[in-house]
């Protein structure tokens, strides 16, 4: 069968390429094109688009950007329509993807799946209205999410985390620790990973306060987890002439390996939780006050990270918006790391967090849905 792809994100790339992995040990003739990166790439297939030339956040860059974007948005139109794929899969990215839902389902009728739904239980509820039209069929990552999409009467289908996956492979191919040590240049202090984002505005605004708190530990080793798609040189405007070790490809082994991190929401804040690394989440809002307001009165989720979210209740400490200071992410970062209580307390969450997620396998899950489920419309269409 022949399946179109859109993952617009480097995490989308990661979950994509497993998702691949495990079509192609369900279907032999599995035909991929894609919207992603270098992980999908390597699987097999066309990429028509990198993610690099689509990823851009916040109001002010995508208006800066929107005639790229929509010259994105035809490419990916017109490569759909040309391919003429059994299945549309999409990929989180929701501010693209359901456009391109909507033009799959209104000029083309064609099946379109959603794997890693766009966030409408935190806040732009209204999207619901376009999944019912346009999304055939959704599989979930987090447990919290089938319950729901229930009250809104849309069902879906929870297939497990791809994360648990991942990380479960790594630690099957783990090395031994001092290898990733001697590899990277790095002494024997304890390890401080700092995770300030996978692009450059979130780069630019979340490492150098990161840097300069984390200046007040000379007992801990800094070193900052690489972006996908990012090179050295991306980085340095933001290190204040500061020398850190900056690690590139090797994020899952730079966890497995720290004594605690500083994490900007995302993803990144569950992969630290699997991994048992005391953390704490730091994200930098344009507008102070305004913005922890805003999201107490205005948005639906409790929380920002992952952590939260699924257990829910306050597992990880969350500063952002007027709460991102130095101050404050300092007194967090020294309780991780010193007080063995609240390590304790926080390592026991994670062991909640995990025990919701349930085992590994989301990605073959999620294939054999996908197949079983192109297998029956096949048959219901007569092929």
């Amino acid at each position: 069968m022949k399946y179109f792809i859109v993952a617009g994100e480097a995490s989308g790339d990661l979950h994509a390429s497993s998702l691949m992995l495990a079509l192609k040990e369900r279907d032999g003739e599995a035909d991929f094109r894609f919207f992603g990166g270098d992980l999908m790439q390597r699987v097999g297939g066309r990429l028509v688009k990198h993610y690099r030339e689509m990823a851009y956040m916040g109001v002010v860059p995508v208006l800066m950007h929107a005639r790229t974007i929509l010259r994105n948005m035809r490419i990916c139109r017109e490569a759909i329509r040309d391919f003429r794929p059994d299945v549309v899969i999409l990929v989180d990215y929701p501010g693209f993807n359901l456009k391109i839902a909507r033009y799959v389902k209104m000029k083309l009728d064609l099946p379109v799946y959603y794997y890693i739904s766009p966030k409408i239980w935190a806040w732009k509820t209204y999207r619901i209205r376009s999944l019912r039209r346009h999304v055939d069929r959704m599989f979930c990552i987090f447990p919290f999410e089938q319950a729901f999409f229930q009250t809104l009467n849309y069902p879906v289908d929870y297939v497990g985390n791809p994360s648990v996956d991942a990380v479960a492979a790594c630690r099957e191919q783990a090395g031994p620790g001092d290898s990733f040590f001697r590899t990277n240049g790095l002494t024997e202090q304890p390890l401080l990973a700092l995770l300030a984002g996978s692009r450059r505005q979130e780069i630019g605004k979340n490492l150098p306060l990161m840097l300069a708190v984390t200046s007040s530990f000379p007992d801990c080793q800094c070193v900052i987890a690489g972006a996908p798609g990012l090179e050295q040189r991306d980085y340095e405007p933001y290190m204040g002439g500061k020398t850190v070790p900056i690690v590139f490809g090797q994020t899952y082994a730079l966890l497995e390996h720290s004594h605690a991190a500083l994490v900007t929401s995302g993803t990144a804040t569950l992969e630290a939780a699997l991994f048992r690394i005391p953390q704490v989440v730091c994200y930098y809002f344009w507008g102070g006050k305004a913005v922890n307001f805003i999201f107490r009165h205005f948005f639906h989720a409790p929380y920002i990270s992952l952590v939260n979210l699924i257990a829910g209740r306050e597992i990880v400490r969350e500063l952002f918006g007027a709460l991102f200071t130095r101050e404050r992410i300092h007194e967090e970062l020294q309780r991780i790391l010193y007080d063995a209580a609240c390590r304790d307390r926080m390592l026991k969450g994670y062991d909640e967090v995990i025990r919701l997620l349930g085992q590994p396998g989301a990605s073959q899950r999620a294939a054999g849905l996908i197949v079983e489920s192109l297998q029956a419309l096949a048959v219901s269409a007569g092929y």
